[in-house]
């Protein structure tokens, strides 16, 4: 089973490496095509409502060819648009990339979730958390390239070369296409209510995800008046805090459960967020932060093993319907508190997510009860359907 997991963890680190690439050139795009910041955040929203378009794509490729293939073509899709946005020189052909790199995003971001549920099933262990782990720490790799290119006084587009080099890499060695097999045909509605349960969780989680990615920074520098140099360390908080989330998520799950670990992760967020709208100061912001990234890191990986084991023959399609929860709670996270607040009064944006978590509190305790509605044996990865590791 080991021969499947890694190009799986791959595929992964691939998709965290190529965001953080992407995103944190944005500002050297912004001057080199003489762009505002209005002309970023357009094409932000463009590149996530193409996301969503991505993982409606990724579920169709995979009913007919399989999870494996879908994966492919969505590393493909975002090689290709790596390095039209780091070689193409005008606005409208690097908005056309920002789209193709959506489309690809939204792929992979379904199918590598596809992949993760099956392989997990398969090796029946926990395996989700590590997954998401390894997608954090290529994330902040993506970071410290870009970082270190500029600060060495090279473009940072070099960055998205590399990106769309491991894209094609994971591509062309992590998945043999020959393995891919079509689901049976439709046996009738998806589970809705299960659908909705999870795809509640991966909204919360997002929610939380955006507004602190977002609009951490933003508090710290004009809400609190904290200096540069601390600025940016309510976001290192969040994101360290999601690394060992992510690290330590499956074996929680197998010690305690799903729904308490769950539970605790909801619990985190909701202090966390609650913190930062009460406590006006800079450290108690940073340990909000910090908290906060315990529930995401956390959350996100538990709901997408509960929609693969929702009806384990379907995971692929639940999976790509759930996976499009993230992109509504990611839309609301970044815009919504920007609209309800700003400086000092920021801070009460933050009560947001944690009204989101309050919300999906009750949910958390059906996490396991999903589980046990499909009966799982994990010697056979499609829980007594003929469906191979695709």
């Amino acid at each position: 089973m080991t021969e499947r997991v890694r190009p799986v963890a791959a595929a992964y680190a691939a998709q965290g490496f190529g965001y953080a690439a992407i995103v944190t050139v944005l500002p050297e795009f912004k001057e080199r095509l003489g762009i505002s910041d209005t002309v970023v955040s357009v094409l932000l929203l463009g590149t996530v409502l193409a996301a969503a378009l991505g993982s409606v794509a990724a579920e169709a490729i995979a009913v007919r060819w399989g999870s494996g293939r879908a994966l492919v073509a969505a590393l493909g899709a975002q090689a290709v648009a790596l390095l039209g946005a780091a070689l193409l020189g005008s606005l409208p052909l690097f908005a056309v990339a920002l789209v193709l790199y959506g489309i690809g995003l939204g792929g992979v971001d379904a199918a590598s979730n596809m992949q993760g549920v099956l392989v997990q099933r398969r090796a029946g262990r926990q395996l989700l958390g590590r997954f998401y782990a390894g997608y954090t720490a290529a994330a902040v790799a993506g970071a410290l390239l870009v970082a270190g290119l500029l600060a060495l006084d090279l473009p940072a587009v070099f960055a998205l070369v590399a990106a769309a080099a491991v894209h094609v890499g994971v591509a062309l060695l992590g998945f043999d296409p020959e393995r891919a097999v079509r689901q049976r045909e439709d046996r009738g509605p998806l589970p809705w209510p299960a659908i909705r349960i999870v795809g509640a969780l991966i909204f919360a989680a997002f929610v939380v995800d955006a507004a602190v990615s977002t609009w951490s920074t933003v508090y710290l520098a004009d809400g609190l008046g904290a200096v540069a140099a601390v600025t940016p360390l309510g976001y290192a908080a969040y994101q360290a805090a999601v690394l060992g989330a992510r690290l330590t998520v499956d074996a929680a799950v197998v010690r305690f459960g799903r729904a308490p670990v769950a539970l605790g992760a909801v619990a985190a967020g909701l202090a966390g967020c609650v913190l930062v709208a009460a406590l006006p100061l800079v450290p108690g912001a940073i340990a909000g932060f910090a908290a906060a990234g315990l529930c995401a890191g956390a959350l996100v990986p538990i709901a997408f093993s509960a929609a693969g084991e929702v009806r384990p023959e379907r995971s692929d399609e639940i999976v790509a319907t759930v996976n499009l929860f993230n992109y509504a709670g990611a839309l609301a996270g970044a815009v919504l508190p920007g609209l309800i607040s700003a400086g000092p009064a920021l801070r009460a944006a933050f009560l947001l997510p944690a009204v989101c978590l309050l919300l999906v509190l009750p949910l958390v305790r059906r996490v396991d009860r999903l589980a046990r509605s499909a009966p799982l044996d994990l010697g056979d990865p499609g829980g007594g359907v003929d469906q191979p590791l695709r």
